[in-house]
């Protein structure tokens, strides 16, 4: 291993059918009808974490934690950080203040009251948190968060804010919430996304290497990786009605995302988003 950055590893813990692409075709009404796979494959995360002596933030639906409270459980017992991804998976672009809010303190003690633990940190749907919704942010804090991760720093058709910094901020000034946008690299003025999802999935693994080793090395920061347990899951059921851009992004190489994702592990050191970025605020403010 020949960074000696520590980047974080990050996990959105949400079932296939729960993706922000699949919502005009299943209603939230049909989830509990549909197989889970959720467990399972958070379980081989978590196997697959504890071979390579990895620690990594996971972001759980407050939904997924009312129904396997032992998999969340063991989220912390073996040593991850445990953080919000909101209860059901719905955009922030699409509540108003006061129902965002009801339901980042109802998914907080959820998930408080079944691990046992203070939940720090969040992360939107689908990035939804952008420039037109920054109250979300206030939202957060006054719920008790420390941090955000919800704003993605690109161009995209169904989020980004590109003009945001790409590295961790405060967007409403130094007493406000520190966001922790997804890594992105910066090349002849554009941002190119280097931070996991489909785009790990992809490009070639060693466009990933390269890109979050120039970003260790040149620029002396820590990324942020994420992905889905979904992800690593070619047999998941496949859902009708979607279009080709959907089905390509959704699809796309399911059957090499585990094995670039040990590499991933192997090639770079890894922790929890708080260990890796609250500290690090904590000491530059010192």
């Amino acid at each position: 291993m020949a960074d000696a950055l520590t980047n974080a590893m990050t996990v959105d813990v949400e079932d296939y059918f729960q993706v922000s692409a699949f919502e005009n075709i299943v209603e939230r009404g049909q989830w509990d009808s549909l197989p889970h796979r959720v467990e399972g494959n958070t379980q081989r995360i978590l196997e697959l974490f504890a071979a390579q002596g990895v620690k990594a933030t996971f972001f759980t639906l407050g939904w997924v934690a009312e129904r396997y409270p032992g998999l969340v459980r063991r989220i912390v017992d073996e040593g991850h950080e445990l953080a919000s991804h909101g209860y059901a998976h719905v955009r922030v672009t699409g509540q108003t203040p006061d129902a965002f809010y009801h339901d980042i303190r109802k998914t907080k003690h959820i998930l408080e009251d079944i691990a046992g633990v203070e939940v720090w940190g969040y992360r939107a749907a689908s990035y939804s948190i952008g420039a037109d919704n920054l109250w979300a942010l206030d939202e957060l804090q006054r719920a008790g968060y420390r941090y955000s991760s919800s704003i993605y720093p690109i161009r995209h058709d169904l989020y980004g804010m590109p003009e945001a910094p790409r590295f961790a901020f405060r967007p409403r000034g130094e007493q406000g919430l520190l966001e922790i946008p997804v890594t992105t690299l910066e090349i002849m003025g554009h941002k190119l996304p280097c931070g996991g999802g489909g785009f790990f999935r992809l490009y070639p693994y060693t466009v990933s290497r390269w890109a979050l080793r120039r970003i260790n090395r040149r620029e002396g920061q820590p990324g942020m990786f994420y992905f889905h347990p979904w992800e690593i899951d070619p047999e998941q059921p496949r859902m009708q009605g979607i279009g080709l851009k959907t089905r390509v992004r959704h699809y796309l190489n399911l059957g090499r995302m585990q094995t670039r994702l040990e590499r991933l592990l192997q090639d770079f050191r890894w922790g929890r988003m708080d260990q890796v970025f609250l500290k690090q605020q904590a000491t530059e403010g010192t």
